[in-house]
């Protein structure tokens, strides 16, 4: 599957539903609310660790597009089951401006339907599906997109926020 938006029933969400409220830890204890989050449009993306290749420079590629998204009233929130302070030394090391959620319960992954049975080297394992969820600022999910490839992702994303 390459990653472009999902219109049907993705792991118990879709297209059209309400996005589930997350309460995860943020870097550097920032505070990220939904208050905070009024009127604006969200990109939450999932990825299973930082500081690994593939995460890397999909977050490398978020960060270099900031400004555009910022101009577009969006905001980027990147997730996965790391610590706060692993997200903390992700974030100096490659001076990614936007937070970093630490889902280390797993809640937020559970409801967002990414944490799944995956396999390498024949070797069955749960762990993070790569996937971004596009959430209007009216808390409506507006794209999602599955099993990611992150070469080129973040340019989809950004033209689907154009097209809200």
């Amino acid at each position: 599957m390459t990653a472009t938006a999902v219109k049907n029933k993705s792991a118990g969400l879709a297209v059209g539903d309400k996005a589930p409220l997350f309460d995860v830890a943020f870097d550097n204890a920032q505070a990220v609310t939904r208050e905070s989050l009024r009127g604006k449009h969200m990109v939450l993306y999932f990825y299973p660790k930082d500081d690994t290749p593939g995460c890397t420079v999909e977050a490398k590629d978020f960060r270099d597009h900031i400004k555009e998204f910022e101009k577009l009233n969006t905001v980027i929130i990147g997730v996965s089951r790391d610590s706060v302070k692993s997200h903390d030394a992700f974030k100096k090391k490659y001076c990614l401006p936007f937070p970093l959620a630490s889902d280390e319960s797993g809640k937020t992954c559970e409801d967002y339907g990414v944490w799944v049975e995956k396999s390498m080297y024949g070797k069955t394992y749960m762990g993070i599906e790569r996937a971004t969820f596009l959430i209007s600022k009216d808390g409506i999910i507006r794209n999602i997109w599955r099993k990611v490839k992150v070469e080129g992702h973040v340019q989809e994303v950004l033209n689907a926020v154009k097209n809200i």
